[in-house]
């Protein structure tokens, strides 16, 4: 453990100490005000009302967000240690930096990242069309008891993102769309396989411990019913992905990775591209209406099963390819301009997916659940062109406190389909709640709890008892269910540090009754930049 922790702690230093050398800009900046805005200090008392409502729409990327981002995408940055967007009463940023330091401690606490605004120079880049983001980001979780054995484990993140608006960045009189660039590097280990179970409950572990490509595409909103993106991009980013409340992720107040970034029997199942993998892809947004009320929405992936690993963190190219993701998604949105006001946010989703990859079917995938390979020599094991599968995502702000607008809580519940020919887990659920504002004067810390539920094919568990019946399953344990809660209390000190302790609780590790249910102690950290 100690060794853990010094590593933990030297690694923060390391990416603190190379940001400051290298990249003054690297914060978070809540406000994309123009240049004529920011004159006088760029407070919200300076600026007209529709001025300060531009402020306020803006995340804290410099980047505004519209109602269909929040709704039916993800921000710049589709990470879990989002900032929450700064509600309708608050300033929308400290007054311009006028230095490398903060002009005071209250500033200091007050703004988007550690780094702040030297001297104005983030300011400056976003008023001509670069946005600047980035952060550090650390999951650590032990299990005292249940599982295999006793482990305590950690792993990071640090990443970095660049959004080029092109119409600021040249000066063309017309939309010219965004250019995304997202970079990260991954250190650590994750806690998945001592435990073992199916979906690991440390989300920001995995996709090959290296420095990978996370993005790297051309976004265009033509006009009000037509938006497009394509280039080195992943799936999670626009089907099946979290809803935005309060502007951050709401899947991602979780530590699970069965909840945060999608429901993840959809990765399991299929070629769909997650996060932080890119794959060459491109998807088209219509809203009928002209609105964000209602979507309809294609896109095709690259599938490629090598894409995680250590050496292709920068593959940009169809050598390996398997075949394409097909997804297609509509849904319904209403909600008002943000979470501090208007009418209370919800969402439906429902969408579905054709995966023309050849894979072997369930009978060839039994490892998942560690099945030896012996237990299918004799399976009816053959290959499968065309995986399908669907799901359904419900989400609802459930309430605002009417003495403060920061308080609020919102739901979400999903449930994912798949494959019943291949798929290692066919049907997935998952359920939670999110309080922000546990107390009066802490209206930016949130409580979370949520839960994640999975069931094993059934062809699977159905061969497996064959075998023992036969007398031939010895040692064999025939797979049904892995089920898994989490609670936890995000506390925020500074709206650009977030430290989340929490606990989990896992039935049935790895869907299988061989090991003792587990307890896990989990923290979450972050810093944005």
């Amino acid at each position: 453990m100690r060794g853990m922790w010094q590593k933990a702690a030297g690694t923060a230093a390391m990416g603190i100490a190379l940001m400051l050398g290298s990249h003054a800009v690297f914060a978070q900046d809540s406000a994309s005000a123009s240049s004529s805005v920011r004159q006088g200090g760029g407070s919200v008392g300076d600026v007209t009302p529709a001025q300060r409502q531009e402020l306020l729409k803006a995340g804290h990327y410099g980047v505004t967000k519209t109602d269909e981002q929040r709704a039916f995408g993800s921000v710049p940055l589709p990470i879990p240690g989002d900032s929450f967007s700064r509600g309708a009463s608050e300033q929308a940023a400290p007054a311009q930096q006028k230095g490398l330091f903060p002009n005071s401690w209250h500033d200091f606490v007050n703004q988007d990242g550690f780094f702040g605004d030297p001297w104005g120079a983030r300011s400056w880049l976003a008023d001509h069309g670069v946005t600047v983001g980035g952060r550090y980001f650390q999951d650590s979780a032990g299990n005292p008891f249940g599982g295999k054995s006793r482990a305590a484990r950690y792993a990071d993140e640090e990443a970095l993102s660049l959004d080029f608006d092109l119409k600021k960045l040249t000066g063309v009189a017309f939309n010219a769309g965004v250019l995304h660039f997202l970079t990260l590097a991954r250190q650590g280990a994750g806690l998945g396989n001592t435990l073992p179970v199916i979906d690991s409950p440390m989300e920001i572990y995995g996709a090959g411990e290296t420095m990978r490509l996370g993005r790297l595409s051309w976004e265009m909103h033509w006009n009000n019913y037509v938006q497009t993106e394509v280039g080195e991009i992943n799936t999670e980013n626009d089907f099946e992905q979290s809803s935005t409340y309060w502007g951050a992720n709401l899947y991602c107040q979780f530590q699970n990775n069965g909840i945060c970034g999608m429901p993840q029997s959809i990765a399991m199942n299929s070629g769909y591209g997650f996060y932080p993998t890119a794959h060459p892809g491109a998807w088209i947004k219509l809203y009928p209406a002209g609105n964000d009320h209602y979507l309809v929405q294609f896109g095709a992936y690259s599938v490629d099963p090598t894409i995680s690993g250590v050496r292709n963190g920068w593959k940009m190219n169809l050598h390996g390819a398997t075949g394409t993701f097909l997804p297609f998604q509509l849904g319904w949105h209403q909600g008002g301009g943000d979470d501090y006001s208007g009418p209370l946010q919800t969402n439906i989703k429902i969408g579905g997916y054709w995966d023309t990859s050849e894979v072997k079917n369930v009978y060839g995938q039994m490892g998942t659940y560690n099945i030896p390979a012996s237990a299918a020599q004799d399976a009816p094991v053959s290959k499968v062109r065309g995986r399908f599968g669907g799901w359904f995502q419900f989400d609802r702000m459930l309430q605002r406190d009417g003495a403060d607008p920061h308080r609020g809580t919102a739901f979400f519940a999903s449930f994912t389909w798949g494959d019943p020919r291949t798929a290692i887990a066919p049907y997935f659920v998952t359920a939670g709640i999110t309080r922000k504002g546990t107390f009066a004067s802490r209206p930016d810390d949130t409580i979370s709890f949520g839960m994640k539920a999975l069931w094993a094919n059934p062809k699977v568990t159905h061969w497996i008892e064959h075998l023992q019946h036969t007398g031939r399953g010895a040692g064999l344990y025939a797979p049904h269910s892995e089920e898994a809660i989490e609670l936890n209390y995000g506390y925020r000190p500074t709206r650009w540090l977030l430290l989340r302790p929490g606990l989990q609780y896992l039935w049935s590790p790895g869907a299988v009754k061989r090991y003792k249910d587990a307890m896990l102690i989990d923290l979450e950290s972050s810093i944005s930049f």
